[in-house]
C-alpha cells in the first residue's frame, strides 16, 4: 500500500549517523519534516540530491522544516558520507529496511548488480500535525525528487 497524501504518516525509529535515535512522532507539533529517501552514500545522484538540500538548508529551515535522508546503509557509512559532504541535516540508517517498505519505497532490483531492498529516491513531506502533504515516489534511481514543488508545498504550511 503506498503513502497518500492526507493520511497520517507512518511513525518510525531509526539511528542517526551519529547514534541517536529519532522518532517521526519526535516533531509532531513542533516542525514539518521533509523525508527523502535515497538509494547509497557515495553515488554520484545521491550525492548530487543531499549536496543541494544541504546547500539550500536555508530555505526547509525558513520553512520550519527538519530535514530527514535516509537509506539502508549503515551508520557508520552515513557518517562518513555526511562529514565527506558537509551535510548539514540529519542522515538516518535503514539498514534492516523496515521504513523503507513502510512507506512501499524499496526497489526490488537496484542497478544491474541486482541489488535488492535498496530505498527509492522518494520525498514526502509531513506536516506538523503528522499528515502527509506531499509523497514523490521515483522509479528511475537518477531522477530526483521536485524540489521545486517541495519548496511550494512547504512554504504554505
Amino acid at each position: 500500500m503506498s503513502i497518500q497524501v492526507g493520511q497520517k504518516a507512518p511513525d518510525f525509529n531509526l539511528y542517526s549517523s551519529s547514534k541517536e535515535k529519532i522518532s517521526l512522532n519526535d516533531f509532531s507539533g513542533k516542525k514539518n519534516v521533509l523525508l527523502l529517501f535515497f538509494p547509497q552514500s557515495f553515488t554520484g545522484v545521491c550525492t548530487t540530491e543531499l549536496c543541494g538540500v544541504r546547500d539550500d538548508i536555508a530555505k526547509y529551515q525558513n520553512a520550519d522544516a527538519e530535514v530527514l535522508a535516509i537509506s539502508v546503509d549503515s551508520i557508520f557509512t552515513l557518517a562518513k558520507f555526511k562529514e565527506l559532504q558537509q551535510i548539514n541535516f540529519t542522515l538516518l540508517s535503514d539498514f534492516n529496511k523496515e521504513v523503507s517498505a513502510l512507506y512501499d519505497t524499496i526497489y526490488d532490483s537496484f542497478t544491474d548488480m541486482n541489488m535488492r531492498g535498496v530505498s527509492k529516491r522518494s520525498a514526502f513531506i509531513v506536516d506538523k500535525s503528522g499528515v502527509i502533504q506531499y509523497a514523490e515516489i521515483l522509479e528511475s534511481a537518477g531522477d530526483v525528487p521536485d524540489f521545486t514543488a517541495i519548496n511550494e508545498i512547504l512554504s504554505r504550511l
